[in-house]
């Protein structure tokens, strides 16, 4: 199953209701708060996240089996628990990045 989620877009502009990850060097909103969906990102200049995700829109997809999915795909970030239910990977389609989602 791939079932779509939300998508990701860089900004520089501060949004209302983004919550800061000092790890990443990102802000971000919760796009279960937006009526589209739509996830702002808003990266330090010095944040360790690869390029892709820095400047370009991703769209971003709930699988079933995350490993499975990434399988024979060129990874931009292999998988990682992002919170305790939601382990997440990101990898490119041609210039694109697109994210893959599995909940516990």
């Amino acid at each position: 199953m791939r079932k779509f989620s939300h998508i990701g877009i860089p900004t520089h502009n501060a949004h209302q209701g983004e919550v800061f990850n000092p790890d990443i060097g990102l802000y971000a909103t919760d796009f279960n708060h937006s009526e589209h969906a739509i996830e702002w990102l808003r990266f330090l200049e010095d944040s360790p996240m690869p390029e892709a995700l820095k400047n370009t829109a991703h769209v971003a997809y709930e699988v079933d089996d995350l490993e499975e999915a990434i399988k024979g795909k060129q990874v931009l970030l292999a998988p990682f628990q992002a919170n305790d239910s939601l382990k997440i990977a990101f990898i490119m389609e041609d210039e694109a990045p697109v994210e893959l989602m599995e909940y516990a």
